[in-house]
Order: structure tokens, then C-alpha cells, then sequence
């Protein structure tokens, strides 16, 4: 009876709201001006011109310098200067252009016939690869970018030039540079082309990246459901980006950030990817009579609930061949909390408390009777050497005593196959919730200095419990959800893995292999503030494309840090490159690691100009990195 009383209620619930909420979201799209299509519909020739670019000047909202002409209906120009440069094709994040000038395809141009460099709103791109013609040294051709496709004037392929160069390179061309740099390697001539991302085809043109400039008149400019992205090429420039699930221009004067679905097998977007429910008004009039009933049927069910006895199958703790295996007491050297305590502590293990799930268990937020913050590990087990091994582990981790490990509270194992342990919860919550604002946590100044701090803290303790206790210690499960701070923001760390599968118990998981990789992660989450799965793959391919500055997370103001601040956050992302791609092959260790971190942060400065503080120099006095973790007085091992 009560199960299905749940159910109703359940139900009810989902009836109730879903109609009401789905009318909200769509009356708020409604009434925003920039979710509905731009009324500057405008065009020229072929060409649709999107936001922030404009013929008419009333359409003009972000700056005059996106402003085009149009000759003669059917060509579009855009002045820089002095100089006209025709349109050829737009993109989301810039705009292919004609040399300035000309009438006719040519085969290659001389190296000063664009003398456009870069402006505050415009910058060459890097997503363009240069042919040269004529050069004396060929030390500045690469090889990879020869399998492109590089189309010569009418599509006759046969004129190709004899080098190409990428300017994601960087090595003989730089942000900043114009074309004219080549003439230093002996060159006479060049052509060039934009790749689009993941094409092998160029298209012939001069890509120019466009961004407005950074302050407050840009975070105004982007719509809800928008991000602000940093500019590569174009110093101090940002542009509006729809977050996922949204497809629009990203700017509030534009189309905005429409919601984005599929429908009956094609894409659509705004007001139509909400169904019209013709029956809501029935349905609203039927829940305001009947939910009453399942209100009082669910304070009936909640009561026997809390009435019902202590939960069934429990462990019996008396089992011989359990005492005989481990002492549970010894394995929990602390407290014994009941299941009962801990299910009222993270209110019934509720979605809304989780702070980690995966393959290592779920983490729950919790508060005690004695209104305590603890966090709790849960962690399935399948059978009796599962629970032997979790509780094995309890023993270990009980008798660390760190000053950035979690304090282990204790431990239930009265419920069943799901041991649990208990960890100090600081106020802090944790460095997830304070990268992406989620569990409506009050958000911490997280500037490029904490940040460094919490790398070096992170690497320097687990260095600790490799090379400091014995048997080493390892981590296995390192993410930002796992990372607790304190009042100082000081790192406690909690979260290890209390079961491997015998599938993964291999030479990865009996070594540092597994943690250098997922420090490489939690790097480039203080670098981008982003918690994508397939983050690693993204940014990797960010930095390897000289586009660092378009991922670093917006909070950290990239183009206002300071010149030791921009090259830190390139250290670093080096730093976690080298960690992904070779923390598998054991060719970068976490004593690596932990060395940079440490050194960085001793070289980061503050968010007001000035040298970092004392806190790791007076932890860490001497330079060989064990001597300074194992001399911090609260890094003890109690046997």
C-alpha cells in the first residue's frame, strides 16, 4: 500500500508541474526581445549578415566597427582604416576577406599586400594556413599541413604552392605579426586560405578573427543562456557563446541563445521545441481538487516511514567468520555511526546532496544531529571480499593524519553490502562547487593565485601518501568533486577508492599512473572553470591549436592578468598536456608534478599585484620536496 501511494504521489507530481513549468520557460522566451530572430534581417548578394556585423546603422548595437557596405546589391566590403577588404564568407568567430583591392584571383600576392595586422576588434587568424612562393629557406615549412587541401585560383590544384605553413604554429609567425614576417626566410609571394575546424579544406581568403572588447559593456552584451569566451587573437576581446542545448549568436541585441531540439526528426529551436499541452488548463483545474488527497496520503506514508523499525537486513555484527577476518572497530577507529543517523544526516540519500558519483561509490553532503558537516562515502559492495577489502582500506586511511587530507569521522557497517565512511565536511563545500556554482553554494573568488595554491596542495599530499607512508597510498579517484576547502580555502581531500574491481587491478591502479592522469584534468578545470566529459579532448586540442586563450575560464579576466599571470596559466596547461598524454606511460611522475606546482605557486602573485604570501614557505622550508612535505608539522602518520 505504501509503495503505490508513493507512486501516486509521485505522478501527481509530475502532472502537476510539468505543465506549469514547461509555460514558464516558454512565456520567458517569449518575452525576452533577443530570443526571437533579429529584426535587422539583413543581406547582401548571397550573403546573410549576422550579428554584430550591419549595413544599417540603427542595427548597429555593440560597436560601429562591424559596420559593412554593400556596392551595387551584391558585394560586401568591410573598411579597416584605410583600406576595403571584400567579404566572402562569415563565420562564428570571424570573417573571410578578399586582399584588399582586388579584382582579380591571383596565384599569390606580395608579402606587404595585406597590411593588416590586428586591431580591438580584429586580429588574423589562426585557423589560417599561408602558402609561400619563392622562399630561400625552407626551415619554415611543416609537413602536416601539406595533406590540406589547398585550392588555387579556379580550382586548379596544379598551382599549389611549394611550402605551407600554418599560423597556428607560431614558430616563425606570432599573434600580432603580419605577413610581411615571412620576408626574413627569403619569400616572395603568398596565398592563403581558412580551414574550417575539422576540414581538410581551405577556402581561399584572409580569415580575420572578431571579438568586442572585454569590461562590462561586453558581459551586458551576452544574452541568458550565454557564455563569454576570450578571444585568441584579438588582446582583450571576447565574444557571447550559447551554452549547450542552446543555438543563437549568444548576444542579447542579436538572436540570443534559443533552446535547441529535435522534432519529428529535424531540428528546431525557441517556442517550437516546447509542446503545447491543449489539455493543461483541465489538468490544472483536476491537481488543484486531487492534490490535497495525495498531500495528506503522503504525510500518512512519510510517518510510517519514520515509525517503521530499524532498516531490514542489516548486518548481523555478530557473525563469527566477519570478527574472525577484521575487527570492524579496528577498521573504524573512530566512530560507529548507525545507518539511521547517517539516512536522516544527507536527508534519505537525496539526489540534491550528492557531491560525487561514479564508479568509486556516490558522496553525499550531510549534517548531523549535532549539526556537524560530514560528508559520506557509499560505496556497493557484491559480496564478502568486496566488503573485506572496503574495510581493509578504512584501516589504512584511519591512521593518516594530514593537513589536506579529509579527517576521517568514521565509518556504518550496518547496512548490509553498502559500507560507508564518514569525512569532515568543511563550510567550504567543495573546489567542483565553487568552479561551476552548482548546489546554489556561495560562490568563492577563485583567482589565478587560490587556484595555484589548491594545485600545489593537492600535488604535494599525494606525493605524501606516495612516497611518505607504507604501504604508499593512491589516490585512484582525484576530481574537483573530491576536493574539499576550508574556511582558508586550504585543500582537504577526500573521496579515495575503497574498491577495485579485480578487473582494474592491474600495474595502473597499483601505482601513481592512475592520479597523475586525473590531476591532469583537475588542471585544466582551475584553467577553464569547465566540467565537460569530454573536456580533455577539447582543450587539448585548444592548446595544440595556439587557442588557449579561448577556453581559460572568463572569471579569470585572461587579457587583465598580468604578464607572469597569462604565462602561468600556459605553464600549466603544459603541464596538464604533459600529464595526460604521457601520466599512462609513467614518463611524468607526481613528483614532477608537485616540484612545478610548488614552484608556481611560490611565483604566483595576488589578485592585488603583490607577491604571494608566506603559507608554503613556512610549510615547505627546504628545497628537496620531501623534506618539505614530510616537515609540515601536521603531516604525521599515526601507526
Amino acid at each position: 500500500m505504501l509503495p503505490l501511494v508513493l507512486t501516486y504521489f509521485l505522478l501527481f507530481s509530475l502532472l502537476y508541474q510539468s505543465p506549469i513549468s514547461h509555460s514558464l520557460q516558454q512565456s520567458q522566451e517569449l518575452q525576452h526581445p533577443f530570443l526571437v530572430s533579429n529584426q535587422c534581417d539583413e543581406k547582401c548578394g548571397n550573403l546573410h549578415i549576422p550579428f554584430p556585423f550591419h549595413l544599417n546603422s540603427s542595427c548597429a548595437s555593440v560597436s560601429t566597427a562591424f559596420h559593412l557596405y554593400c556596392s551595387n546589391s551584391t558585394t560586401l566590403y568591410l573598411n579597416i582604416g584605410s583600406q576595403s577588404y571584400k567579404v566572402l564568407e562569415f563565420f562564428s568567430d570571424g570573417i573571410l576577406v578578399d586582399f584588399p583591392d582586388s579584382s582579380t584571383c591571383r596565384h599569390y600576392n606580395d608579402l606587404n599586400s595585406f597590411g593588416f595586422s590586428g586591431n580591438g576588434h580584429f586580429g588574423i587568424s589562426v585557423d589560417n594556413v599561408i602558402g609561400l612562393y619563392d622562399c630561400e629557406d625552407s626551415s619554415l615549412c611543416k609537413a602536416e599541413c601539406e595533406t590540406i587541401d589547398l585550392p588555387a585560383c579556379d580550382d586548379n590544384s596544379n598551382d599549389s604552392p611549394a611550402c605551407c605553413y600554418p599560423l597556428s604554429d607560431h614558430s616563425a609567425w606570432d599573434i600580432g605579426d603580419g605577413f610581411s614576417v615571412f620576408s626574413k626566410f627569403g619569400c616572395r609571394g603568398f596565398s592563403s586560405w581558412a580551414i574550417s575546424r575539422g576540414s581538410n579544406t581551405g577556402k581561399r581568403g584572409v580569415k580575420l578573427e572578431w571579438a568586442i572588447p572585454d569590461g562590462n559593456s561586453s558581459k551586458k552584451a551576452c544574452a541568458i543562456n550565454a557564455n563569454t569566451v576570450n578571444a585568441t587573437t584579438v588582446e582583450g576581446g571576447v565574444r557571447c557563446k550559447c551554452q549547450d542545448g542552446f543555438v543563437g549568436d549568444g548576444f542579447a541585441s542579436g538572436v540570443g541563445c534559443l533552446k535547441s531540439c529535435i522534432k519529428n526528426g529535424v531540428e528546431a529551436n525557441g517556442t517550437e521545441c516546447y509542446t503545447k499541452k491543449h489539455s493543461e488548463k483541465t489538468v490544472s483545474i483536476l491537481a488543484g481538487v486531487v492534490g490535497p488527497v495525495f498531500i495528506i496520503a503522503s504525510l500518512i506514508a512519510l510517518f510510517c516511514l519514520l515509525k517503521r523499525p530499524g532498516k531490514s537486513g542489516a548486518y548481523d555484527l555478530d557473525q563469527a567468520h566477519f570478527h574472525s577476518t577484521i575487527s570492524f572497530r579496528k577498521a573504524c577507529r573512530t566512530r560507529l555511526f548507525t545507518y539511521q543517523e547517517l539516512e536522516e544526516a544527507t536527508k534519505g540519500f537525496e539526489d540534491s546532496q550528492k557531491l560525487v558519483h561514479g564508479r568509486n561509490g556516490t558522496i553525499y553532503a550531510g549534517v548531523l544531529g549535532d549539526g556537524s558537516q560530514v560528508a559520506v562515502h557509499k560505496v556497493q559492495c557484491e559480496d564478502q571480499r568486496d566488503l573485506m577489502q572496503v574495510l581493509s582500506r578504512i584501516e589504512l586511511l584511519s591512521a593518516i593524519s594530514h593537513r589536506n587530507v579529509a579527517r576521517l569521522l568514521g565509518c556504518c557497517i550496518d547496512s548490509g553490502y553498502t559500507p560507508m565512511v564518514v569525512y569532515e565536511y568543511p563550510a567550504n563545500g567543495t573546489l567542483e562547487e565553487h568552479l561551476h556554482q552548482s548546489r546554489g553554494l556561495e560562490k568563492i573568488g577563485l583567482d589565478w593565485y587560490k587556484r595555484m595554491n589548491i594545485a600545489a596542495e593537492i600535488a604535494c599530499v599525494l606525493v605524501f601518501l606516495q612516497y611518505e607512508i607504507f604501504p604508499p597510498i593512491f589516490h585512484h579517484n582525484i576530481k574537483s568533486g573530491c576536493i574539499f576547502l576550508d574556511e582558508d580555502q586550504s585543500v582537504k581531500i577526500a573521496g579515495f577508492r575503497l574498491l577495485e574491481p579485480s578487473s582494474l587491478a592491474n600495474e595502473c591502479y597499483s601505482n601513481n599512473i592512475g592520479d597523475v592522469s586525473d590531476i591532469g584534468v583537475v588542471l585544466l578545470e582551475l584553467i577553464t572553470g569547465s566540467k565537460k566529459k569530454d573536456l580533455p579532448a577539447v582543450a587539448l586540442q585548444q592548446i595544440r591549436s595556439g587557442k588557449l586563450e579561448e577556453i581559460v575560464d572568463p572569471s579569470l579576466y585572461y587579457h587583465e592578468q598580468p604578464p607572469i599571470g597569462r604565462e602561468q596559466i600556459e605553464i600549466v596547461a603544459d603541464i596538464a598536456t604533459r600529464c595526460l598524454l604521457f601520466g599512462g606511460d609513467g614518463k611524468i611522475g607526481m613528483m614532477e608534478v608537485a616540484r612545478e606546482l610548488v614552484r608556481i605557486s611560490k611565483e604566483s602573485i595576488d589578485g592585488n599585484g603583490s607577491k604571494r604570501g608566506p603559507a608554503l614557505e613556512e610549510t615547505f622550508s627546504n628545497s628537496s620536496l620531501l623534506q618539505m612535505i614530510s616537515m609540515s608539522p601536521d603531516s604525521i602518520y599515526v601507526p
